[in-house]
């Protein structure tokens, strides 16, 4: 009976298994001791890796980020900017001359219904209110702009301030005309004849 190789001899002659392969077909051999065969060539070689060392860069600059408004960052103080910037810039805080625009004009045709005056006159003073409500609204943003802007030094995100002053300019005009409306000044003295 022909000696079976060691435990240790027939480990090193048999090549790495894939756990998850087809089983082989042809089972091999064992090497006889009075033919000594050559061995066997590895599939792998001894050598050493190349290490190539990669340094950082960077593809671009560094991005604030934080607190401020999205649409500023990356653009220099006097940078020009689109008329659609301007326009985003200047609506914001419109809702407080919006708000002020449509009582003026509730108050404009409670007037205008209760007077005996032609309606065109009415209509042409109410267009000459909205005209005047834009004139102050433009003053105050050029008040801003000397003022916060270039003495100050602020930068101003909003035109909240601007609409503010034009919506009380136009909360007067409206009162004013209620002021010459007949029977809501009667009710507003009968109300303030109850409580005094």
């Amino acid at each position: 009976m022909p000696e079976q190789p060691q435990w240790s001899e027939r480990t090193l002659d048999m090549p790495p298994q894939d756990p998850w392969a087809e089983p082989p077909t042809a089972v091999p051999t064992p090497p006889t001791p009075s033919a000594p065969s050559a061995p066997e060539q590895s599939p792998f070689t001894r050598g050493r890796a190349r290490v190539t060392q990669r340094t950082q860069q960077f593809s671009h600059e560094h991005e604030p980020t934080g607190t401020g408004w999205p649409e500023e960052a990356g653009h220099a103080p006097h940078e020009p900017r689109s008329l659609s910037w301007h326009i985003r810039r200047l609506r914001r805080g419109s809702e407080w001359s919006n708000a002020a625009l449509i009582f003026a004009f509730v108050c404009w045709g409670i007037w205008v219904l209760s007077s005996e005056g032609s309606f065109v006159t009415a209509g042409i003073v109410f267009f000459v209110t909205v005209c005047v409500a834009a004139g102050v609204f433009a003053l105050s943003r050029l008040v801003g702009r000397l003022v916060l802007e270039r003495q100050m030094g602020r930068v101003r995100h909003t035109a909240r301030g601007s609409h503010m002053v034009a919506g009380l300019f136009l909360a007067g005009v409206g009162f004013a005309h209620l002021r010459q409306t007949e029977w809501v000044m009667d009710a507003f003295h009968w109300m303030v004849g109850l409580f005094s």
